[in-house]
């Protein structure tokens, strides 16, 4: 069945929360949810690395963690990896495509601050500037990349452009969600020096929790930072104008529907 979530079958049921239930702060939240789904993260966590580990194939892995977090964040049951997997066959040709498009990106603007880091000139330094403020646009870009691929019909180049007007619209937010990650990595890079002498022991030990937590940590953090303003832009504002459209996609997704305890395809915002 088409429609804004008609890449899934969301006909599967599963425990929700009580729309009674009294709202916690998101950062006790988030925390609240990621441990409870723990040790169902870890089997996600070790097939997104495999699958991820050719670099070319990380845009395949992104769209089954991204719909597993994405639920998962709505307080919605998830099927683990069966979903996983489901979600990659579903969407593995835009997903491939849109993953070696990043891979490229990314060399690129990395090959530009190799080029322009030995000169010494004014130009120079300010063309850093443009490429770092370039990466890191880009990069929060790819928080809203894979959750706009599977939740709505939207070519490849509807999902990077509107993918670029949420930087900005959710900057803040999506800033927010870079630095929390960032300085994970800096605990992971820190640890290791701090403890010079059991280095190669607590390396090995950081790569095993690395892949058995990190990724669906880093992707379910997006989705707190970055799946309230897409709701907030888009689906919203369309639902006020097409109130009885998608009544049980949007309940299966843990959208409030007044009156609730068809199809459509969102355009370009």
């Amino acid at each position: 069945m088409a429609g804004i979530f008609g890449l899934f079958d969301y006909t599967k049921e599963g425990p929700g929360v009580s729309k009674n239930a009294p709202k916690k702060h998101t950062f006790f939240n988030f925390f609240e949810v990621f441990f409870r789904n723990f040790w169902k993260f870890i089997s996600i966590n070790l097939l997104h690395s495999i699958i991820s580990l050719p670099i070319l194939t990380n845009g395949i892995a992104a769209v089954g963690i991204t719909n597993i977090t994405r639920n998962t964040a709505r307080e919605k049951h998830t099927f683990g990896i069966s979903d996983f997997i489901d979600t990659i066959k579903k969407n593995w040709k835009q997903a491939l495509a849109v993953g070696i498009i990043n891979v490229l990106i990314y060399a690129v603007l990395i090959f530009d601050l190799f080029f322009f880091y030995p000169i010494n000139t004014t130009f120079a330094t300010v063309a850093i500037g443009i490429v770092l403020a370039m990466l890191l646009v880009f990069t929060l870009m790819n928080y809203y990349i894979w959750t706009l691929m599977i939740t709505f019909n939207y070519t490849i180049k509807q999902i990077y452009k509107n993918s670029f007007k949420f930087v900005f619209l959710n900057f803040w937010k999506s800033l927010l969600c870079f630095v929390a990650i960032i300085l994970v990595y800096a605990v992971y890079a820190i640890i290791p020096i701090l403890f010079v002498k059991f280095a190669d022991f607590i390396i090995a030990v950081e790569i095993i929790i690395y892949l058995a937590t990190f990724p669906c940590f880093k992707y379910l953090l997006v989705q707190f930072c970055t799946f309230p303003a897409i709701k907030k832009f888009i689906i919203d504002p369309y639902y006020e104008q097409n109130p009885d459209l998608d009544i049980q996609k949007r309940l299966d997704l843990g959208l409030e529907v007044d009156g609730y305890s068809n199809t459509s395809d969102f355009e370009d915002f």
